[in-house]
């Protein structure tokens, strides 16, 4: 454990075994860092009355701005939460916001996430495992970014976008409306373009699920089905998975309408 000593610590810094905060460091609130993280030089940690909690092996790169206060004009300092999960990275110039008080009071980092410069994740969000986020792309409050996104550089999604596990946001895209599982986005409004068989294939699904995501991905963005029989036909023309089941919940529960248009 080590602090370099030109590190102002302003609060209460808790360092699990192997954790390492370099120079010029500014720390405040309540900060917790987990075993092996490494928080390079010049990176701001937490603001006053903010809680972090960091997991294991991090790593903070220069000029990162992790949990400062929501850019929100309704938050008036109440004590609210960033947690971080473990092998993330941040690169420079990235910026991670707390929640505010209106919902959980928690903005949520999954593990095993890269971040490139000059990304932004705002309050309230909740980024799932294993997602990567290009350069200069923007993630407003409240947005559910799930597990094994891709998202392009110079990105932007609307406040309470949800973007489905295992999709793929092309670069320059502004997003609107809720992405579907497994899919690829891209445009300004952001629509569905095709299914991500390229991410499907390298997470190892089978060839038969990746045609069967196909298909079924294909029944709702081809053609002039309704949304509810576009799910009716899915049902007695694909082949039920855990997948297929996901992508139907998605559906039934997105609140801003799916990118189809």
């Amino acid at each position: 454990m080590s602090v370099h000593p030109s590190t102002v610590v302003s609060g209460k810094l808790e360092l699990d075994e192997g954790a390492e905060v370099g120079p010029y460091c500014l720390i405040q609130g309540h900060v917790k860092i987990g075993k092996g993280t490494i928080v390079e030089g010049h990176v701001s940690l937490g603001s006053k009355g903010g809680i972090i909690e960091i997991g294991a092996h991090n790593h903070f790169h220069p000029g990162a701005v992790i949990g400062g206060p929501p850019q929100d004009v309704t938050y008036k300092g109440e004590e609210t939460s960033l947690i971080i999960g473990d092998h993330n990275t941040f690169r420079e110039f990235s910026t991670v916001n707390l929640a505010t008080s209106k919902e959980d009071k928690k903005t949520i980092i999954g593990s095993h996430c890269y971040f490139m410069s000059y990304t932004h994740v705002g309050h309230d969000c909740c980024i799932g495992d294993h997602v990567i986020i290009a350069n200069d792309s923007h993630v407003g409050g409240h947005c559910l970014i799930d597990d094994y996104t891709v998202i392009g550089g110079m990105c932007a999604f609307n406040q309470f976008t949800r973007v489905g596990r295992g999709s793929f946001i092309a670069g320059g895209s502004i997003v609107n409306k809720d992405i579907l599982p497994f899919s690829k986005a891209q445009g300004n409004h952001a629509v569905i373009r095709a299914t991500n068989k390229v991410g499907l294939a390298r997470r190892g699904l089978p060839r038969e699920e990746v045609e069967n995501i196909h298909r079924a991905i294909r029944i709702l963005i081809m053609g002039s089905d309704t949304q509810e029989e576009a799910l009716a036909r899915i049902d007695t023309e694909c082949t039920p998975s855990e997948n297929i089941e996901y992508l139907l919940k998605f559906i039934r529960q997105s609140k801003r309408g799916i990118a189809k248009e």
